[in-house]
């Protein structure tokens, strides 16, 4: 058991009978009253985002997690497949626990995050930003860097991100995972 000075980012609890991530946490001592925790936490089985308030002080039941480093193989009808790059033992993943499954690519290297106890699977994190070459785009014109207009473009796994004017066909530019945005483009 923990309670709320334990906290910090990342950190992975059991409430209310679900799992959670803190994403985000502020201690608050207002003038009147006791103190208090607020706290923005990920559900680890739905994705989604809550907002939470505990009292200081208040017991909170811990759950270790295990980080562990896998490759993307391929995608067939029971999930994706990866393999563990310690041990190269296989294990296939529904779409349901990858947040960014559209940017996966054959080779590239990840995390499964598993539940220590249990040995399941609860996420997939890939890494902050990936490098994909632009399969389809509208051509560019030469110069039109100053405006802030963006354009759809098909990438190499089949995934839609919005690009700057500029981007043609062919070129690398490196997205970023985790709101699968266009980040820069990449000098062949």
């Amino acid at each position: 058991m923990a309670d709320t000075s334990d906290f910090r980012n990342g950190l992975c609890i059991e409430y209310n009978g679900k799992l959670f991530t803190i994403v985000s946490f502020q201690h608050v001592k207002p003038g009147k009253g006791p103190a208090f925790v607020r706290t923005k936490l990920k559900n680890l089985e739905t994705g989604k985002v809550i907002d939470n308030t505990f009292t200081s002080g208040v017991k909170i039941t811990t759950v270790r997690i295990e980080r562990r480093p896998y490759q993307y193989l391929y995608k067939d009808e029971a999930g994706y497949n990866f393999m563990n790059s310690e041990n190269f033992e296989q294990v296939s993943i529904p779409e349901s626990l990858i947040d960014a499954a559209e940017l996966l690519k054959e080779g590239q290297e990840c995390e499964i995050v598993y539940h220590a106890e249990k040995e399941t699977p609860l996420q997939v994190d890939l890494p902050p930003f990936v490098e994909m070459e632009v399969t389809y785009t509208e051509p560019g014109i030469k110069g039109d860097t100053a405006t802030n207009t963006l354009k759809a473009a098909t990438v190499e796994t089949g995934a839609t991100v919005m690009v700057p004017l500029f981007i043609n066909t062919g070129d690398l530019i490196k997205v970023d995972t985790r709101d699968k945005s266009y980040s820069e483009r990449v000098k062949k």
